[in-house]
């Protein structure tokens, strides 16, 4: 699979799909369809039917999606068949919150290391994490071979820290901090931001 030919909007609901097909399977069904998931996620037959096909046949025509054996091919496409070891970056409340949430590790990903550059933070458990130096980050990240990060800095910080975790051998951050970063092109990032996408619903308020 080419990767630079799929198109990121169609990469994007590769999850919602999985996501899905994952309750599915935990409420015990076995068989799905197009018509079925597209039901369920607003999203046309059609179009999850085009955006399937972008990875190879999953599916028979009159026969459905088999649940389990879709599940892992789309683990398989977005590469969590395997667990992710994930730096957090920023302790504030929302950092926190990241760090006491228990449902990254069945979906691929577990956070291994918890960073801030406040002095009075360093050294304080939050959840199952000691809070670390940042200063120490670039060192840590390169020896551990880590890849993904969770940046949940304030957006006057956002850019510096972004830096280091690049320069240490981030290619993936997930990033709540206000503000659109640059990055170099072969860092992939997302951005986070609550108060987008309530401006985005209250234009479609009467």
């Amino acid at each position: 699979m080419d990767q630079s030919i799929i198109p990121d909007i169609i990469v994007g609901r590769i999850p919602l799909y999985l996501r899905e097909l994952t309750r599915m399977a935990e409420e015990g069904k076995v068989i799905t369809s197009s018509h079925e998931l597209g039901r369920r996620l607003g999203i046309s037959s059609a179009q999850i039917r085009k955006d399937l096909s972008q990875f190879g046949e999953f599916g028979k025509q009159g026969t459905g999606y088999n649940i389990s054996f879709l599940v892992e091919q789309l683990r398989r496409v977005l590469k969590v068949n395997k667990v992710w070891n994930v730096v957090l970056v920023g302790v504030g409340d929302l950092g926190r919150a990241i760090a006491h949430y228990t449902g990254f590790l069945d979906r691929g990903f577990r956070i291994t290391k918890v960073y801030d550059s406040d002095t009075q933070k360093i050294g304080q458990r939050v959840g199952d994490f000691t809070i670390r130096d940042v200063t120490l980050m670039v060192n840590e990240i390169r020896r551990e071979k880590i890849r993904v990060a969770m940046l949940a800095v304030p957006a006057s910080d956002a850019q510096s820290v972004t830096d280091l975790l690049v320069e240490a051998g981030i290619r993936a951050i997930l990033c709540y901090a206000p503000v659109s970063i640059n990055v170099p092109e072969k860092v992939k990032i997302l951005y986070i931001d609550p108060v987008l996408h309530l401006q985005h619903m209250t234009y479609y308020l009467p």
